[in-house]
This record gives C-alpha cells, structure tokens and sequence, in this order.
C-alpha cells in the first residue's frame, strides 16, 4: 500500500471534523505505541497518522466511552486530546494545544524501543522452590513489572508468576527473573515477553473488561 493510499484510508471521515483539521499537513508514522489515560484507565494504542492539529490511532478493543483522553508517549510526551470519532478499531483525536509534529515524530524515532509501561495494580502469586507467595504488580510492560511480594526473592532469581489469563477463566504462568531489589519491591524481566496485542487486550481485561467484547485485532 502506497503512503497516498495508506493516508487516505486512515484520515476521518465522520461528520463534525474541522475543515483546519482537514487541511494541516498530516504525516504518515511507523507503528508506534503510545498509551490513552482516561477515567476509565490507561490504554495502549498504536499511532498511524498524526498533525499538527490531531492524530489517529488504532486499537486492540473498543475504546472506553469518554471523550477526552490523555496521549502519552513511551519517552514521556503528554498531549491532551479530544475524541471526535471511532470506526471498530480505529479513532481519532483532536489536540487541546497546537503542537509541534516534527517533535512528536522525533521523538518516536529516536526512542524506537522504549517500552510503554502501564501505572496498574494487580494481585498475583510468585512461585519459587521454597513456596508460594502474595504479591502485587504496580506497574508493568511488555517486558517485565514492578511487583512487592511477601517473600523474599533474590537477585537473578528465576520465578514464575500466575497473573490473569486473556481467557478471563484461568490464570497464565509467566517466567520472570527478578533484576532488582528494595526491601518488599522488586523488578522482574519475563522470559516470554508479551506481544503488544496480549499486552492491550490484558491491560483493557483488568480495568475494563466490556471493552474486549467484539474486539478486533489491528493489522499494522
């Protein structure tokens, strides 16, 4: 697909949009996630079209239903940004503030493999030889979390940690090893990292389950 073809496909077409929308200069970007913050939680998305005066973006599910959100980019970015339509998959933001598109676009190439990481909170079970233990994730990516535990874990320690199941009826198991330590807290890198899919689909099944119902996967 040529990048005419590709922009035209992605540019909104639903009633309401400004005509300033429609004539600031767009710019075509390579996959890049970013995450949507709204009342109802943080959300991952994948950035395709972007302008000085909005972007659109595609997703693993429905979007939640609020209407503004906020966009924040892997390096730290945070852009303010106003829905004004969705097609299954697919949105489109208008930005609060003008905004510097060479810089957004910088920035995503010059970060490529930031991770995005997600501020959730969630019970899960550590094993290790000695036992099983509580703990709770406080944040975590596609490739590894934060989590505090009961037990005491070791540097380089390998465990394996039962989190919540995409299926929503079972739990997965996850091979980690933890990286850091301070008292209770520890960082952990999983040894099967999630794609970016299962990482949007687990982060929509622990805020906001309903959101999975008739979801579509995005074809980049």
């Amino acid at each position: 697909m040529d990048q005419a073809t590709n922009r035209a496909r992605l540019e909104p077409t639903a009633e309401g949009e400004g005509a300033d929308q429609r004539a600031a200069p767009r710019f075509t970007l390579l996959i890049r996630a970013a995450k949507l913050v709204s009342a109802q939680g943080e959300f991952v998305c994948v950035i395709r079209d972007v302008s000085g005066t909005g972007v659109s973006v595609r997703l693993f599910h429905s979007l939640p239903a609020c209407k503004d959100f906020a966009l924040h980019m892997p390096a730290g970015a945070v852009y303010e940004v106003t829905r004004v339509w969705d097609r299954g998959n697919e949105a489109g933001f208008t930005f609060a503030q003008g905004v510097d598109v060479e810089r957004l676009v910088h920035e995503s190439a010059e970060y490529p493999k930031r991770g995005l990481r997600l501020g959730l909170c969630f019970p899960v079970t550590v094993s290790i030889l000695a036992g099983k233990f509580n703990a709770v994730v406080e944040n975590f990516s596609e490739q590894g979390a934060r989590l505090t535990c009961d037990g005491l874990l070791a540097i380089d320690q390998t465990v394996r940690i039962a989190m919540p199941d995409l299926s929503g009826t079972k739990q997965r198991e996850v091979r980690a090893k933890v990286r850091w330590r301070r008292d209770n807290h520890y960082g952990v890198v999983f040894d099967d990292t999630f794609t970016l899919g299962d990482f949007a689909r687990m982060a929509a099944l622990l805020q906001a389950p309903a959101l999975l119902d008739d979801s579509a996967t995005p074809t980049p």
